[in-house]
Order: structure tokens, then C-alpha cells, then sequence
């Protein structure tokens, strides 16, 4: 092999100059309005906790002072990287701030005519706190009053205890607004599949990647996550009508809902008085994810569409600046009318093309490659592929339509990975002739190829070490060659499992955990069923009944078949054991913090009838190390 691990090939530095060529003209726009308003900020932006643990902190990526980009990174993601990393405090209007580039997300302060709004919490409360901090210093001691969630993800509610109180809220000091539906989505999302979100979330966002020119410099709609546990306070007010207008403060809000779109509960807000619409997550400066690597259920592309149009109709001759909790805001009337009609014609084309062609029986992947952008909508930055793409997209808008299946027969019940795998390797002549010619291949700048054949080499070979280090270069090149930033931290950190096999540990451990307490019951039963290991359950039939001393609740919990469904009732009396205790005590045995043993024996836990049923339902619950292998084959669970 002519180049040497971390290092461009030469076709990877050809793909580069051949890129320019197509890329949209050199715009100083994004940059100006990229730090237009600038205040202040701290240095590198560093958050750390009390003890000291580090949070979030942009020194590393000091290497983006250099303008030009490297071979080893596309040079539209380079652009996109540096942008991503300008931070601080910057007003927006007059009565709006935003800081940025503390987090993933921004957080936007708005002042009301006593106190402040917060619109959106960041990822995590320290980063959270900072931003307030920051804020603070620069505009007085403020009072919080408000905070809005502006959609279900958590990296926009999850600091919400770094910036109240949850006590304040309950005693109706601190208000909180949210779309239609927030909660269950804020917590469904990442409790019924969160741990195999969680393992996929490391290769869309790269956050445990080393950050230089070879390995993470961006994440597309900022630079990474933040190292932190995510929190929840309920609203205490729905925006449920599609229009809602609400006076806050003496400042006059308009909400509009926009469901099934980027996020399942979402909404933009409108604030007539400062000319500013923002669009929460809906429109930014690139092209978003229709179905995230991360993976989730797939969204609305023409709903998504159909909401900026309506946005664009009914705000638009009033707005003079638009705005979004990520990037940087589009000033002034026409500048800002353009964008948002842009981004509506780019999910809207993406929707229309793709059904047009999967009409005429074209597969996904068909369409994936074959698919562009008119040159209009291309030649435009804020519509760049640097988090989602137009291939993962199209695929998405035909799962949303046709499901998994491709139509082709072959494929319903095709062999398993490791099966089909050495049946391929068997009709290629073996391991020895598949290396030789991958070499070969590797050479000429094929690596998507290279990559596609040593899967299959490493599922029937897994401990072939020349396999595991051919394909992890050409992911390598493949990530140097990505204009997305999910994509290539994607790429780069397979080639580290490919040289070092997956982490012994998740990072931030599973993301139920973090959210349990703010669950309500219906959804913490159906966690609790995704648990049960249906090996174990052969054979048992019970009811288990769960009286909360806190909240009152009576819920019978029925296994049969090895599933297991649960329901609020009246009473307990057909239940074959009755556990007496409260959600928190209950919340702390399922996250190991507490044992029953230990709350039975000071009285946080009572069992009335067939007491030997707690330990065996316990039993059955599987336990998830959130560090599961993804390019190798995973064992099959321990029955």
C-alpha cells in the first residue's frame, strides 16, 4: 500500500481538487453573519465540572485556524468546521441573544420588559449554566422566568436544571412551554431503543474520536456532543392549536406547530416586535437528516417542506431576521425570505424526485446515486450536505413509503451477515484471493468497494489482521473524502474498531437512566419490557401488582409468553404479589443505585403474596453494556 495510516491517499487528494470545481463560489456572507453581534465569550468556550471533568471545550480544535484545508479533510467540510467553531455571546435584535458554539445546539435568550426567556436548555446543565452565565455578565442578573422548548431532542431540554430550578417551577416561579406532545416524544425516543441509539450515536457525532485534521473536526450542525447527562422538566404549558399567540413577559409570541418534522414534537416561534422568526430546528445551514445514522423513525419530508412553506406565507413579509437553535442567523428581509424558500424547495425536491423515481421501480440505492440537487439549490453552502445527505435521504423517503423490502424476492429472507459472508468468500476464491485483489483495488481509489468486500472478509475472517487494517484505511479515506461530518466521523471511528474492537464501556452510560425519573409509569413499564430476556421467561405466567405510595397509582404488570403488558387499574386483588413502594425507590433498584434487599429492609418497599416473584422478575430483566460490537458481528445474547 503507497500510503501510510492518518495519511490522504492520492486519489483522495484528486477527489478534493475535483470538488472545488463543483463547490459554490467563495461567499465571506456566512462568515460575517457568523460573528455579527459578537459580545464576548470565554476562552475556547471550556466548561468543566466542579470536580473538574471536562465537559466541553473547542481547544482541541485549534488546528481550524488554518484556512486552507488538508488532503485529509473535504474542503466543504473544512469551510463548515470553521464556521462551527466561532463561540460566544452575540445579539441578534435588540431583545434577542443567542450563545453559541457552547454545545451542540444554541441556546436563545430573549428579554422580556422585567425578566428573560430562555428559548431552548442545550444538552446538558453545565453547558447550560455557562451560557446563562455568560449571558449574565454581559446583561445583568436577569431573572429566568421562561424557558420553551422548541422540540423533543434532548440536546434542547436536556440542561433545562442547569438554568431552573425544577422547585421554582412547581411553585409556578419558573414557567415552561413546549409543542404538542413533547413529553412522550422527549423521553419515548430515548428509552425504548436509547441504548442502540446511544452506540450509533458515537459514529454519527464521533465524540469519542481523537479531534485533528485525521481523525473528528466536526459533527455538521456544530462541532460535538458535550460529556454530560441530559435532564427533563415537564412544561407546565402545551401549545396544542397549529397558531397560538401568547404574551410573555409584555412580549408578544407566536407559536406555530410543525409536527412529524425534524423533530415528532416541534414548533417555530414568531416575535412580531423584532421582525425574528425562528425555526427551531427545521431550517439551517446545511441539509438535515431525514432518518439520523444515529437512527430513529423516519421523518416527513413533505410535512417538513409544507411547514416552511407556510412559515414562509405567513411570516415572511414581517420577518427581517431569520434564526435556529443551531448555526448562525440570516439578516434581513430578502436574504432571509431567500433561505427559508431554499430550504422549503430542498426537502421538497428530495420528497418529489425520489417518489418520482422509485415510480418507476428504481431501488434506493438507485436513487441515491443517481439523484442531484438542481445546480440552483447545490450552488447554495446552507444547503450542503454536512449532516444529512441527499443518499441517506433518499433512502429514508422510500423506507417512509415502502418499508425495508426492496421488492426483490432474493432479499425476504436473505442469509445472516457471517453466514453470507463466508459463502461469499467461498465463490471469491477465498481469504487469500479476496486480499489480493482488494490490495489491488485499494491502490486504484476503490475503496467504497474495498470497504463493501473486507465487510465480508472480516465477518468470516474476524481475526485476519490484514483485512481488519486494509478495510479500516479504506473507511479512513472514505471519511477524509466526506463533505458530511456524520459520515465521516462515521467512517473514522469503524477504522478504530476495525484496529481496536468497540469501546469496553459506554461513554455516558445508557440514556434511560438519565431520564427515568421524569418517565411516567405506562412508559417506564414498556422500558421494563423491552428487558425481558424471553429465553429466561419460558414458561412463567403472573401478575404483579404495583401500588406507588407516592403518586397512588395502582398498575398490574401480566407476563405471558414471555411479554410482558401492563396496565393501570382500579385494584390489585387478582395480582399474585403486590409491590408497595414509590417510583423513586423503584427508579433506584432498576439503575443500580439501591438494591430491593436494601429498601425491603428499611421500609421503602413492601411484598404482599408470593414474595419469591420479585427476585425472579428481577431475574429476567437483561442487562445492556451500551458497547456493542457494529463492524464486527455481534455474539448472539447469553441465553
Amino acid at each position: 500500500m503507497t500510503d501510510n495510516a492518518s495519511c490522504a491517499h492520492a486519489a483522495t487528494a484528486d477527489f478534493h481538487r475535483l470538488l472545488a470545481r463543483e463547490l459554490p463560489e467563495h461567499d465571506e456572507q456566512d462568515w460575517e453573519d457568523a460573528q455579527r453581534g459578537f459580545i464576548g465569550t470565554i476562552p475556547n468556550a471550556k466548561v468543566a465540572r466542579a470536580n473538574g471533568h471536562g465537559v466541553w471545550n473547542l481547544e482541541a480544535y485549534g488546528f481550524l485556524d488554518a484556512a486552507e484545508a488538508p488532503d485529509t479533510v473535504n474542503p466543504s467540510l473544512w469551510r463548515q468546521a470553521r464556521l462551527n467553531r466561532i463561540h460566544g455571546l452575540f445579539q441578534v435584535t435588540p431583545r434577542i441573544f443567542q450563545v453559541r458554539g457552547f454545545d451542540i445546539a444554541n441556546i436563545t435568550f430573549i428579554e422580556g420588559d422585567t425578566g428573560v426567556i430562555a428559548l431552548d436548555a442545550l444538552t446538558c446543565p453545565e453547558t447550560a449554566a455557562a451560557a446563562l452565565a455568560l449571558y449574565r455578565q454581559h446583561r445583568g442578573n436577569r431573572t429566568l422566568h421562561t424557558v420553551i422548548y422548541s422540540h423533543s431532542h434532548a440536546d434542547h431540554f436536556g440542561g433545562v436544571a442547569g438554568l431552573v430550578d425544577e422547585a421554582d417551577v412547581r411553585a409556578g416561579r419558573v414557567q415552561v412551554i413546549a409543542p404538542s406532545g413533547f413529553m412522550h416524544h422527549a423521553i419515548a425516543e430515548n428509552v425504548i431503543g436509547g441504548v442502540a441509539m446511544a452506540r450509533r450515536a458515537q459514529f454519527q457525532f464521533g465524540h469519542t474520536l481523537a479531534k485533528g485534521p485525521a481523525a473528528q473536526v466536526d459533527a455538521g450542525l456544530g462541532k460535538t456532543l458535550p460529556m454530560g447527562r441530559s435532564t427533563l422538566i415537564a412544561p407546565t404549558l402545551s401549545i396544542e392549536a397549529e397558531h397560538e399567540i401568547h404574551v410573555i413577559d409584555g412580549l408578544e409570541i407566536e407559536f406555530q406547530l410543525t409536527p412529524e418534522t425534524e423533530a415528532p414534537s416541534e414548533m417555530h416561534l414568531f416575535i412580531p416586535s423584532e421582525g425574528a422568526l425562528n425555526l427551531a430546528e427545521n431550517a439551517t445551514h446545511n441539509l438535515h437528516n431525514l432518518c439520523p445514522l444515529r437512527g430513529a423513525k423516519v421523518r416527513d419530508s413533505l410535512a417538513w417542506s409544507k411547514y416552511l412553506h407556510r412559515a414562509l406565507h405567513r411570516y415572511g413579509p414581517r420577518t427581517v431576521v431569520v434564526l435556529a437553535q443551531h448555526h448562525w442567523p440570516t439578516w434581513g428581509a430578502e436574504p432571509a425570505r431567500r433561505f427559508l424558500s431554499e430550504q422549503r424547495d430542498l426537502y421538497r425536491v428530495l420528497h418529489d424526485q425520489t417518489v418520482r423515481l422509485m415510480s418507476h421501480g428504481l431501488k434506493a440505492s438507485e436513487i441515491a446515486e443517481g439523484l442531484q440537487l438542481p445546480e440552483s439549490l447545490a450552488r447554495r453552502w446552507h444547503t450542503r450536505g454536512y449532516y444529512g445527505t441527499v443518499s441517506h435521504n433518499v433512502k429514508a423517503i422510500v423506507q417512509h413509503y415502502l418499508s425495508w423490502y426492496d421488492a426483490h424476492p432474493a432479499n425476504l429472507h436473505a442469509l445472516p451477515p457471517v453466514a453470507a459472508a463466508r459463502k461469499h468468500l467461498e465463490y471469491m476464491g477465498g481469504i487469500d484471493a479476496v486480499m489480493a485483489k482488494a490490495r489491488a483495488d485499494y491502490e486504484r481509489g476503490e475503496f467504497r468497494w474495498v470497504a463493501e468486500v473486507l465487510k465480508h472478509a472480516v465477518y468470516a475472517h474476524p481475526a485476519h489482521a490484514e483485512a481488519r487494517e486494509l478495510a479500516a484505511r479504506a473507511l479512513e479515506q472514505m471519511g477524509f473524502q466526506a463533505e458530511s461530518a456524520t459520515w465521516r466521523n462515521a467512517y473514522l471511528l469503524a477504522a478504530r474498531e476495525y484496529r481496536e474492537g468497540p469501546p469496553q464501556v459506554n461513554p455516558q452510560g445508557p440514556p434511560a437512566n438519565a431520564l427515568m425519573g421524569a418517565m411516567g409509569n405506562e412508559l417506564l413499564f414498556d422500558a421494563l419490557a423491552v428487558r425481558i430476556h424471553g429465553e429466561r421467561a419460558q414458561g412463567l405466567a403472573c401478575q404483579i401488582g404495583w401500588q406507588f405510595t407516592d403518586s397512588g397509582e395502582h398498575w398490574v404488570s401480566t407476563l405471558s409468553n414471555c411479554a410482558l403488558s401492563s396496565l393501570q387499574v382500579a385494584s390489585l386483588s387478582a395480582a399474585d404479589v403486590v409491590i408497595e413502594t414509590s417510583r423513586d425507590t423503584l427508579d433506584a433498584i432498576l439503575t443500580r443505585r439501591g438494591t430491593a434487599a436494601e429498601a425491603m429492609a428499611d421500609g421503602r418497599l413492601k411484598l404482599r403474596g408470593d414474595v419469591a416473584l420479585l427476585p425472579r422478575f428481577m431475574g429476567l430483566l437483561d442487562q445492556f453494556s451500551g458497547s456493542f460490537p457494529v463492524v464486527d458481528a455481534a455474539p448472539w445474547p447469553e441465553r
